[in-house]
Protein backbone atom coordinates (compact mmCIF):
# COMPACT_ATOMS: atom_id res chain seq x y z
CA UNK A 1 0.00 0.00 0.00
CA UNK A 2 1.36 3.12 -0.88
CA UNK A 3 -0.44 5.77 1.23
CA UNK A 4 -2.61 5.20 4.05
CA UNK A 5 -6.29 5.70 3.75
CA UNK A 6 -7.37 8.93 5.38
CA UNK A 7 -11.17 9.31 7.00
CA UNK A 8 -13.08 12.08 4.78
CA UNK A 9 -16.05 11.68 6.84
CA UNK A 10 -17.41 9.50 9.75
CA UNK A 11 -20.90 9.61 11.59
CA UNK A 12 -22.24 7.70 14.11
CA UNK A 13 -25.72 6.43 12.37
CA UNK A 14 -26.60 3.91 15.05
CA UNK A 15 -26.26 3.74 19.11
CA UNK A 16 -26.76 0.25 20.96
CA UNK A 17 -27.03 -1.12 24.53
CA UNK A 18 -23.65 -2.71 23.27
CA UNK A 19 -22.61 -1.61 19.73
CA UNK A 20 -22.64 1.01 17.71
CA UNK A 21 -22.89 1.38 13.63
CA UNK A 22 -20.44 4.12 12.03
CA UNK A 23 -20.26 4.74 8.42
CA UNK A 24 -17.04 6.38 6.72
CA UNK A 25 -15.79 7.77 3.86
CA UNK A 26 -12.61 6.84 2.97
CA UNK A 27 -10.11 7.91 0.87
CA UNK A 28 -8.30 4.45 -0.74
CA UNK A 29 -6.19 3.83 -3.40
CA UNK A 30 -7.10 7.14 -4.82
CA UNK A 31 -10.87 5.98 -4.52
CA UNK A 32 -13.34 7.61 -2.54
CA UNK A 33 -15.36 3.83 -0.77
CA UNK A 34 -17.91 3.86 2.47
CA UNK A 35 -17.29 1.85 4.93
CA UNK A 36 -19.96 0.49 7.51
CA UNK A 37 -18.00 -0.01 11.08
CA UNK A 38 -19.14 -1.60 14.30
CA UNK A 39 -17.66 -0.05 17.29
CA UNK A 40 -17.35 -2.51 19.97
CA UNK A 41 -15.60 -1.91 23.41
CA UNK A 42 -13.87 -5.11 23.30
CA UNK A 43 -13.73 -8.39 25.12
CA UNK A 44 -11.93 -10.58 27.46
CA UNK A 45 -11.65 -14.39 27.14
CA UNK A 46 -9.94 -17.24 29.30
CA UNK A 47 -9.63 -20.35 28.83
CA UNK A 48 -9.26 -22.17 32.45
CA UNK A 49 -7.50 -25.78 32.49
CA UNK A 50 -6.03 -28.30 34.84
CA UNK A 51 -5.74 -31.76 35.48
CA UNK A 52 -5.83 -33.10 32.13
CA UNK A 53 -9.85 -30.68 31.93
CA UNK A 54 -11.07 -27.81 30.18
CA UNK A 55 -13.61 -25.88 31.23
CA UNK A 56 -16.03 -24.81 28.90
CA UNK A 57 -19.62 -22.97 28.69
CA UNK A 58 -22.74 -23.84 26.90
CA UNK A 59 -24.94 -21.06 26.04
CA UNK A 60 -27.77 -20.46 23.80
CA UNK A 61 -25.90 -17.28 20.94
CA UNK A 62 -29.23 -15.98 18.89
CA UNK A 63 -27.50 -14.66 15.70
CA UNK A 64 -26.91 -18.93 15.24
CA UNK A 65 -30.14 -20.04 16.87
CA UNK A 66 -28.45 -22.66 18.48
CA UNK A 67 -26.42 -23.45 21.53
CA UNK A 68 -22.66 -22.74 21.10
CA UNK A 69 -19.80 -24.76 22.78
CA UNK A 70 -16.92 -21.54 24.07
CA UNK A 71 -14.44 -20.18 26.74
CA UNK A 72 -16.12 -17.87 29.01
CA UNK A 73 -15.82 -14.39 27.97
CA UNK A 74 -17.66 -10.90 27.92
CA UNK A 75 -17.42 -7.47 27.45
CA UNK A 76 -15.15 -5.05 28.78
CA UNK A 77 -17.17 -2.50 30.97
CA UNK A 78 -15.61 1.32 31.47
CA UNK A 79 -12.71 1.37 33.39
CA UNK A 80 -11.77 -2.41 33.67
CA UNK A 81 -9.05 -3.61 32.26
CA UNK A 82 -9.23 -6.95 30.48
CA UNK A 83 -8.19 -9.21 32.64
CA UNK A 84 -10.05 -7.48 35.51
CA UNK A 85 -13.22 -8.15 32.73
CA UNK A 86 -11.78 -11.75 32.49
CA UNK A 87 -12.08 -12.84 35.67
CA UNK A 88 -15.77 -10.98 36.66
CA UNK A 89 -17.03 -12.96 33.35
CA UNK A 90 -15.24 -16.18 34.54
CA UNK A 91 -16.83 -15.80 37.67
CA UNK A 92 -20.25 -15.07 36.86
CA UNK A 93 -20.54 -17.79 34.19
CA UNK A 94 -18.81 -20.76 35.74
CA UNK A 95 -18.24 -20.16 39.45
CA UNK A 96 -14.70 -20.18 38.75
CA UNK A 97 -12.55 -18.06 40.64
CA UNK A 98 -9.17 -17.32 39.29
CA UNK A 99 -6.14 -16.82 41.38
CA UNK A 100 -4.16 -15.94 38.77
CA UNK A 101 -3.92 -15.20 34.77
CA UNK A 102 -1.48 -15.84 32.07
CA UNK A 103 -2.05 -13.36 29.09
CA UNK A 104 -2.18 -14.90 25.92
CA UNK A 105 -2.52 -12.24 23.26
CA UNK A 106 -5.17 -10.65 21.34
CA UNK A 107 -7.56 -11.34 18.74
CA UNK A 108 -9.81 -9.23 15.79
CA UNK A 109 -12.67 -11.75 15.10
CA UNK A 110 -13.77 -10.03 12.26
CA UNK A 111 -10.88 -6.79 11.21
CA UNK A 112 -13.34 -6.17 7.92
CA UNK A 113 -16.31 -4.42 9.74
CA UNK A 114 -15.73 -4.37 13.29
CA UNK A 115 -12.84 -2.34 15.38
CA UNK A 116 -13.28 -5.00 18.61
CA UNK A 117 -10.58 -6.53 20.26
CA UNK A 118 -10.83 -9.84 22.14
CA UNK A 119 -7.65 -10.00 24.84
CA UNK A 120 -7.27 -13.79 25.48
CA UNK A 121 -6.07 -15.26 28.89
CA UNK A 122 -4.94 -18.95 30.61
CA UNK A 123 -5.99 -19.88 34.08
CA UNK A 124 -4.73 -23.14 35.86
CA UNK A 125 -4.79 -21.70 38.91
CA UNK A 126 -8.31 -21.36 40.32
CA UNK A 127 -11.05 -22.58 42.56
CA UNK A 128 -14.13 -24.03 41.38
CA UNK A 129 -17.65 -22.97 43.43
CA UNK A 130 -21.35 -23.07 43.12
CA UNK A 131 -21.04 -19.31 43.42
CA UNK A 132 -22.36 -18.28 40.21
CA UNK A 133 -23.88 -14.79 39.42
CA UNK A 134 -25.45 -15.06 35.44
CA UNK A 135 -26.98 -11.53 34.39
CA UNK A 136 -31.36 -12.26 33.77
CA UNK A 137 -31.03 -13.08 30.76
CA UNK A 138 -27.94 -15.37 30.78
CA UNK A 139 -28.58 -19.42 30.29
CA UNK A 140 -25.04 -20.58 30.90
CA UNK A 141 -23.97 -24.17 31.53
CA UNK A 142 -20.83 -24.73 32.80
CA UNK A 143 -18.81 -28.04 31.14
CA UNK A 144 -15.53 -29.72 32.08
CA UNK A 145 -13.89 -32.44 29.16
CA UNK A 146 -11.06 -34.17 29.46
CA UNK A 147 -8.63 -32.27 26.66
CA UNK A 148 -8.26 -35.40 24.83
CA UNK A 149 -12.46 -34.68 24.05
CA UNK A 150 -11.64 -31.66 23.45
CA UNK A 151 -9.48 -31.94 20.40
CA UNK A 152 -11.33 -34.24 18.97
CA UNK A 153 -14.50 -32.24 19.35
CA UNK A 154 -12.74 -29.36 17.26
CA UNK A 155 -11.82 -31.98 14.94
CA UNK A 156 -15.24 -32.69 14.07
CA UNK A 157 -16.45 -29.58 13.80
CA UNK A 158 -18.44 -29.44 17.11
CA UNK A 159 -16.14 -26.59 18.57
CA UNK A 160 -16.43 -23.49 16.18
CA UNK A 161 -16.30 -20.42 18.08
CA UNK A 162 -13.24 -18.48 17.07
CA UNK A 163 -12.17 -17.16 19.98
CA UNK A 164 -12.11 -20.77 21.83
CA UNK A 165 -10.19 -22.20 18.78
CA UNK A 166 -7.28 -19.98 19.18
CA UNK A 167 -6.98 -20.17 22.61
CA UNK A 168 -7.14 -23.93 22.21
CA UNK A 169 -4.46 -23.58 19.09
CA UNK A 170 -2.55 -21.50 21.79
CA UNK A 171 -3.05 -23.76 24.85
CA UNK A 172 -2.27 -26.96 22.84
CA UNK A 173 1.25 -24.90 21.61
CA UNK A 174 1.99 -24.35 25.22
CA UNK A 175 1.34 -28.16 26.12
CA UNK A 176 4.05 -28.83 23.44
CA UNK A 177 6.14 -26.56 24.60
CA UNK A 178 6.22 -27.78 27.80
CA UNK A 179 6.87 -31.10 26.93
CA UNK A 180 9.45 -30.52 25.22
Amino acid sequence: MEEQPKTLTSKRVYTGKIINLRRDEIMIAGQSAVREIVEHPGGAAVLAARDGHIYLVRQYRHPYHREILEVPAGKIEPGEEPGQTVARELTEETGIKAKSLEAAGKLYPSPGYTDEVIHLFFTDDFTVSSGRHLDADEDVALVCLPVTKVYRMVDAGEITDAKTLVLLYKYRERLLTKGR
